[in-house]
C-alpha cells in the first residue's frame, strides 16, 4: 500500500472516529436533555380521554359562539402556536384549540395517521367537551382534515376557514419521506443540534421570550417522534385520497390565502377555485408566508368578525 493510500485510510478511519464520538455525544446529551426538559415544560389547558389516551385541548373566553381551532402539520404547540389569534378572538368567541395526539402535551398514538383516523379523534374530543355546534377553523393540513370533517358531520360544523390552509390537488404532494432516516436524526439528538442552531422559529414580536422557551421545549420533545413520523408518512396517500373531495356546497367558506405564492404561482387561483365551488366561498389574500396568524393574526380576526356579520351559518 503507498503512502497517499495510507495517509487516506488513516484520514477516513480519524473521521470517522470523530463522527462516531460526536454522534455518541449528541444521543447521550439528547436523552439526558429530554428527561430534564420534560420538567421544565409547563402545563396548560385540560385533557379528555379519546381511545384510551389524553388529548389536550385549550378553551378561551365566553361568547355565544364557538370557534375550534385545528393546526398545520408538525406544529409543536397549537396552543402557544396559536395564542395571539385566540386572544383576539377570544374576546367575543369562546374558541378551543385541540392538540390532536402527537401534538402539545396530547399522547402519542399508535394508531394510523389516517384523515379519517384524526378526524374521528378530534371529533370525540369535542363530544368529551359537549361542542355540538361551532365554526371549524384550521392552518394548513387542516384544509384536508376539515373536508372529512364538515362532510361527516354537516350538523355540526357552521362554517370553515381557512388559515392558507392545503387543498387537494394541491402540487408537490406525493413525497415520500426518508421516515427512517428522521427517527435515526432524533434518537441520535440531531434534530436538537439543528434547533439549537436554526431556532424554532416565531420571532414576530405577537410571542413572548416565554412562549418561544416552551415551544422549543415541546418541539424537542414532539418532533420526528413516532406519531408525527407516521402522520408525515399518510401524508401522500392522505392527500391522494382527497382528490375529487370538497367540501359542502352548502357551507360558508372563508380563506385567508398568501397572495404570492413564490413556490406554487397557481395557489391563490387554487383557493379561489375552491371558494367558488360552494355557494357562499370567500377568499381574502394576504401579503405575508404561509404562518399567517404569526403576523397578521389581527387581520384574520377582524376579517373573520366581518365576514361572519355578514354571512349567516349553514343550516340556519
Amino acid at each position: 500500500m503507498n503512502k497517499f493510500a495510507k495517509r487516506a485510510l488513516i484520514t477516513v478511519a480519524a473521521i470517522g472516529t470523530v463522527l462516531a464520538v460526536g454522534l455518541a455525544t449528541t444521543t447521550v446529551v439528547n436523552a439526558v436533555a429530554s428527561n430534564v426538559e420534560q420538567e421544565r415544560i409547563e402545563p396548560y389547558g385540560e385533557t379528555v380521554t379519546v381511545d384510551g389516551h389524553e388529548m389536550n385541548v385549550s378553551i378561551a373566553g365566553d361568547g355565544p359562539e364557538d370557534i375550534v381551532l385545528l393546526p398545520g402539520f408538525g406544529t409543536a404547540s397549537p396552543v402557544w402556536d396559536f395564542a395571539p389569534l385566540v386572544d383576539d378572538l377570544a374576546a367575543d368567541h369562546r374558541v378551543i384549540v385541540i392538540e390532536p395526539f402527537g401534538y402539545g402535551l396530547s399522547d402519542g398514538t399508535e394508531a394510523e395517521r389516517t384523515t379519517e383516523n384524526i378526524v374521528s379523534e378530534v371529533h370525540a374530543a369535542l363530544q368529551a367537551l359537549d361542542v355540538d355546534r361551532y365554526v371549524l377553523m384550521g392552518h394548513s393540513i387542516a384544509g384536508i382534515y376539515g373536508i372529512e370533517f364538515a362532510q361527516r358531520y354537516p350538523d355540526e360544523v357552521s362554517a370553515f376557514v381557512g388559515i392558507d390552509t392545503s387543498a387537494p390537488g394541491q402540487p408537490h404532494m406525493d413525497t415520500e419521506f426518508p421516515i427512517g432516516l428522521m427517527a435515526a436524526a432524533k434518537n441520535l439528538g440531531l434534530v436538537r443540534v439543528l434547533t439549537a442552531v436554526g431556532g424554532v422559529g416565531y420571532d414576530d414580536p405577537a410571542y413572548t421570550d416565554e412562549a418561544r422557551e416552551q415551544i422549543g421545549l415541546i418541539s424537542n420533545r414532539n418532533s420526528f417522534s413516532p406519531t408525527y413520523l407516521d402522520e408525515m408518512a399518510h401524508i401522500r396517500t392522505n392527500f391522494a385520497d382527497a382528490i375529487g373531495t370538497a367540501f359542502p356546497e352548502d357551507l360558508p367558506l372563508l380563506l385567508f390565502v398568501v397572495a404570492d405564492n413564490p413556490n406554487n404561482p397557481d395557489w391563490l387561483a387554487l383557493h379561489e377555485r375552491q371558494a367558488a365551488a360552494v355557494d357562499d366561498g370567500t377568499v381574502v389574500p394576504l401579503d405575508g408566508e404561509h404562518y399567517l396568524h404569526h403576523t397578521h393574526s389581527p387581520e384574520i380576526a377582524e376579517g373573520f368578525r366581518a365576514w361572519e356579520r355578514n354571512h349567516a351559518p349553514a343550516n340556519e
